[in-house]
C-alpha cells in the first residue's frame, strides 16, 4: 500500500511539473507571437483531440484555448500560409501571418519557448536560494548558527 501511495505521488508530481514547464514554454511562443502581431488560432496544452476548448467572447482573433488528450507537450497554432488548413488567408490577415514577419521576428517567436523555460528555471532557483532551508548540518541547523 505504501509503495502505491509513493508511486502515485511521484507520478502526480511529475505530471504537475511537466505541465507547468509545458505551459511556460508555450506561453513564451504565444506572448512573443502576439507582440509581433501574428494571429494565433489555437493555444493547446497536449496533443491530439481536444478534451476542452474555450474561446473568449471579446477576442477579435477567436483564439481557441484547448486542453488535449495526450499531455506530452503542447503547441501554439499560428496563421501560416504553409498550413493548408489556413488557406485561403483573408486579405486583412495577410500581414498577420507567421511567414509575413521578418526573420528576426520569426526567430524571436521560435526562441521564446526555450527562453521562457530558462527564465522559469532562473526564477525558481533564485526563489529557492532566497527562501533558504533549515536542513540539518551536523548537530545544529543553519538558522541556529546565525
Amino acid at each position: 500500500l505504501e509503495f502505491r501511495r509513493v508511486l502515485f505521488r511521484s507520478i502526480a508530481a511529475f505530471a504537475v511539473t511537466i505541465g507547468i514547464l509545458i505551459t511556460f514554454h508555450e506561453l513564451g511562443h504565444y506572448l512573443v507571437a502576439r507582440l509581433c502581431g501574428v494571429k494565433i488560432l489555437r493555444f493547446s496544452l497536449g496533443f491530439g483531440k481536444p478534451i476542452f476548448i474555450y474561446k473568449r467572447k471579446n477576442d477579435p482573433d477567436a483564439t481557441e484555448w484547448a486542453v488535449s488528450a495526450l499531455p506530452l507537450g503542447g503547441y501554439v497554432r499560428m496563421l501560416d500560409a504553409r498550413d493548408p488548413a489556413c488557406l485561403p488567408i483573408k486579405p486583412e490577415d495577410k500581414n498577420r501571418e507567421f511567414g509575413a514577419k521578418n526573420v528576426w521576428q520569426r526567430f524571436a517567436i521560435v526562441a521564446a519557448g526555450p527562453f521562457a523555460n530558462l527564465l522559469l528555471a532562473v526564477l525558481l532557483y533564485a526563489s529557492i536560494f532566497m527562501i533558504g532551508s533549515t536542513q540539518q548540518i551536523g548537530r545544529a541547523s543553519c538558522r541556529e548558527r546565525v
